[in-house]
């Protein structure tokens, strides 16, 4: 089911790049990277498509913000699993699997492209702690684009966070940690609030596109990111109202991305609260990996644009003067590779596509 509000703005980037590495100081305009959220439930069949578009656009880097397998259940791609079929595995089999699962799965299929990888609370869920993600994952949260940038702000920082950033050409890219409802926690505020004073301060910087797993309170979404919990509410809250600051006193563009709700849309910010209190963000849902897809909240309409029962990514494609305009790139049925209709057989591939809802 498509629902628009309203047409995308027009993009007009070239994509037919060399691959860039993201260390480099500068890039020229039009290169793009892509972000999506939520790969549980199907994301084994559907990342590899999302891989396939990504790698074909010749994108910078792929996003993943968080909620890479359902942990308190057994995910339905990995039950199909033609070995799964013959022998069903037991909870324990799969708790130890699932993140191996997901780095063979749906990580492998990009190749050598760069991947940024966000917890999300799923990560989180009983017997999986956030220690255990950071010592699964330490290899993607501790790249050699991550370690440096963390050295360049802090040189004694040796700290491996679920929170972290990166800048690349005139884009500060920011990962949050609110997988939890005790975050923000105090650490993490104070470590952002060094992190956007540098950006108000280097003039290189011309964007921010920060990024989380839950969307910050009082969005579209309300019912389903930081409004539920008390610390959730006030630190997401001051979050959002350093963001405004940065874009409205320092001249920065500000770009918000969260995924969480299994559902795309873009303007989500445009609620009555943050009309009264500062202004509203540009900011998008993108939690279209695989995960079972949610009905749209009843504040849809108010969104640019929203869409459910649909898979994809968002493209951001960065413009000469640090801007960055996003699309949503729709993934269909089609566009899962051989390989992977060949492995799961085409009518589970269908059942992702057409029964893997509310």
């Amino acid at each position: 089911m498509r629902i628009t509000v309203a047409a995308l703005a027009g993009v007009c980037v070239a994509i037919g790049l060399a691959y860039l590495s993201p260390t480099a100081a500068a890039q020229p305009a039009g290169w793009v990277f892509a972000v999506s959220g939520d790969s549980r439930n199907c994301g084994d069949i559907v990342m590899p498509a999302i891989a396939e578009g990504v790698l074909k656009r010749q994108a910078h880097f792929y996003w993943h913000l968080g909620d890479l397998r359902k942990t308190q259940d057994f995910d339905e791609d990995m039950a199909h699993q033609p070995e799964r079929l013959k022998r069903p595995m037991t909870i324990v089999q799969y708790e130890n699997q699932e993140w191996n699962d997901f780095i063979d799965n749906q990580l492998a299929p990009f190749g050598a492209l760069p991947v940024f990888v966000g917890i999300g609370n799923h990560e989180t869920y009983w017997p999986k702690t956030r220690a255990d993600f950071l010592v699964q994952f330490a290899d993607w949260l501790n790249s050699p684009v991550l370690q440096r940038q963390r050295l360049a702000d802090d040189p004694r920082d040796r700290r491996l966070r679920a929170y972290y950033h990166w800048i690349d050409g005139p884009v500060d890219f920011i990962y949050l940690d609110n997988a939890t409802g005790d975050q923000f926690d105090g650490p993490q505020m104070s470590w952002l609030r060094g992190v956007l004073e540098r950006a108000r301060n280097n003039p290189n910087v011309k964007s921010l596109v920060v990024a989380m797993h839950e969307a910050l309170p009082e969005s579209i979404s309300t019912g389903h990111s930081m409004n539920e919990s008390p610390i959730g509410i006030e630190t997401g809250r001051a979050v959002y109202q350093q963001l405004l600051d940065v874009q409205n006193v320092a001249k920065k563009h500000v770009y918000v991305l969260a995924s969480h709700s299994h559902f795309y849309m873009d303007g989500i910010f445009n609620t009555e609260y943050w009309r009264t209190h500062g202004g509203v963000l540009p900011g998008w849902i993108i939690g279209t990996a695989g995960a079972i897809r949610y009905t749209l909240p009843p504040a849809w309409k108010d969104a640019k644009e929203a869409e459910t029962n649909v898979y994809g990514y968002l493209v951001g494609a960065v413009q000469g003067d640090g801007s960055v305009i996003f699309q949503f790139q729709r993934i269909v049925e089609s566009d899962v590779p051989a390989s992977v209709v060949t492995r799961y057989k085409s009518e589970f591939v269908h059942w992702c596509f057409a029964e893997n809802r509310q």
